[in-house]
């Protein structure tokens, strides 16, 4: 079967996600680690003497020799992937072909299947996210002294520094990070279980062999290097379905996060950060002169699909009817591999953007001059009651003021906040010009934001090369 673009194939196929990614969730993919699957069963089975040599050595040197359009051909009769494939690898055979799946239930082959894939697939996702949290601490330790206009409900607030802002997102890529090594380690197969979990089928093929279904278990799966749950039904449980799904939508919420502050503050009322934007790229159809954040909006828009997964999984976890129900099967064929290539998809994007966004400094310290005497405010006002005013009528003062200066920005005038509170006798009474104009450079006013960026930049790195360190080669 060839697809190209005179049918419909999924944006996921050509559009977004790497080949690499692709090349996990492929069928091809998919067949040859159900050989693998088979493989190891028959190498369980003959530790316990029912397979030869022979017959093993067989299975093994088809192994990687996928046939799907044969496989295609063999289900339009069977109408039965897995029995498809069984066939067709028993057909390349000739030695071993007759013993493939034996004792076994379709699920034991699938399931095992789809954690090795969700296994590599986050594996993959990790090493990913981990470069965009080196780029975000990269760009936490080259600017965490620069100060910035911080906002709350879109509205200049008081001065934080952009180190500070890129710690925030690097904070919430972390614990996501954290989430996907949990999920690692702890993905588990179904095992080798039978129809309905008993292995009561494999207890009737072992009798008299002197190995027990529960060893015949452990040897396949070690040959899988693939950890499994003690208790199946004829599925591993789906809750874990709905647990990789979870991870992937909270990566997909910091993203989203990112993306929407990045829209804010790439739009010219702010203009501060630009998205990366090439020679002959065009932003508009119509309007030549734009420069649309098309990146962010796509993760955007790639983060809300991600986040309505984890409702299918839901569903197939809370409706996973006694001991088993296909009611999962065709869904989890699409959100499997589409959570994973959308959310690698928006990881890719940020980190592209956040290694080659623009920062326009010139507009940063607009900003703060425009806004930053507002909330320098503060500052004064402590100040007030702490040479003797009253802290009413301190704040009445400075909000007159404030009015004021409000006012005449909306009139395109330059701020005139500190003229206002240095001309104010009553403030007068209290401080002196030079103090009030002093307490008015907000830029001074950003706490221990720096040194917080700084030191969350610091421990993130040596967590993550004590990660690495502990990783195989």
């Amino acid at each position: 079967m060839n697809f190209d673009h005179s049918t419909f194939i999924s944006p996921l196929t050509w559009r977004y996600g790497s080949p690499e990614m692709r090349e996990i969730w492929s069928e091809t993919h998919k067949r040859r680690l159900m050989r693998r699957v088979w493989v190891a069963l028959a190498t369980a089975q003959h530790e316990a003497g029912l397979v030869t040599a022979v017959q093993l050595t067989d299975l093994q040197s088809q192994m990687d020799n996928i046939d799907i359009e044969r496989a295609l051909t063999i289900e339009k009769d069977t109408r039965h992937d897995v029995m498809a494939e069984i066939r067709t690898f028993a057909e390349q055979c000739p030695v071993g072909g007759g013993i493939i799946h034996w004792g076994a239930t379709s699920a034991d082959i699938t399931d095992n299947v789809d954690v090795l894939r969700l296994r590599e697939a986050a594996v993959f996702l990790s090493r990913q996210l981990t470069a965009l949290l080196h780029a975000l601490l990269d760009r936490i330790e080259s600017t965490a002294d620069l100060p910035v206009m911080a906002h709350t409900h879109i509205q200049p607030a008081e001065p934080t520094t952009l180190g500070y802002r890129f710690a925030v997102y690097a904070q919430d890529v972390c614990e996501d990070w954290r989430d996907l090594q949990h999920l690692i380690v702890n993905l588990r197969g179904k095992g080798l279980k039978g129809a309905v979990g008993t292995q009561a089928g494999y207890a009737e093929l072992l009798h008299g062999t002197g190995m027990t279904p529960e060893a015949m278990e452990a040897a396949a799966m070690r040959y899988l290097d693939l950890p499994y749950f003690p208790i199946a039904t004829q599925t591993y449980t789906r809750q874990q379905d709905l647990r990789v799904q979870q991870v992937l939508a909270r990566i997909a919420a910091s993203l989203h996060k990112f993306a929407l502050d990045f829209r804010v503050l790439q739009s010219p009322p702010f203009g501060e950060w630009a998205e990366p934007f090439a020679q002959k790229q065009v932003g508009s159809s119509a309007m030549p002169f734009k420069r649309n954040p098309i990146n962010t909006e796509n993760i955007c828009s790639l983060a809300r699909y991600i986040a309505a997964l984890p409702a299918v999984a839901w569903d197939n976890a809370s409706q996973a009817i006694l001991e088993r129900s296909l009611d999962d099967s065709a869904n989890r064929r699409l959100f499997q591999a589409e959570g994973f290539l959308a959310t690698e998809e928006i990881v890719r994007r940020a980190l592209r953007i956040v290694r080659e966004m623009g920062i326009d400094e010139e507009a940063i310290r607009r900003n703060m001059a425009i806004y930053g005497p507002f909330a320098a405010t503060e500052r004064v006002l402590m100040a007030l009651v702490a040479a003797g005013a009253s802290r009413q009528d301190g704040h009445e003062w400075i909000r007159e003021a404030s009015l004021r200066a409000w006012t005449a920005l909306r009139q395109g005038e330059e701020n005139p906040l500190l003229e206002l509170l240095t001309a104010d006798e009553r403030i007068g009474r209290f401080l002196e010009p030079t103090a009030i104009h002093d307490l008015m450079d907000a830029e001074a006013h950003i706490g221990t934001a720096a040194r917080r960026a700084r030191a969350f930049a610091q421990s993130i790195r040596e967590e993550l090369a004590q990660v690495s360190s502990s990783q195989p080669a």
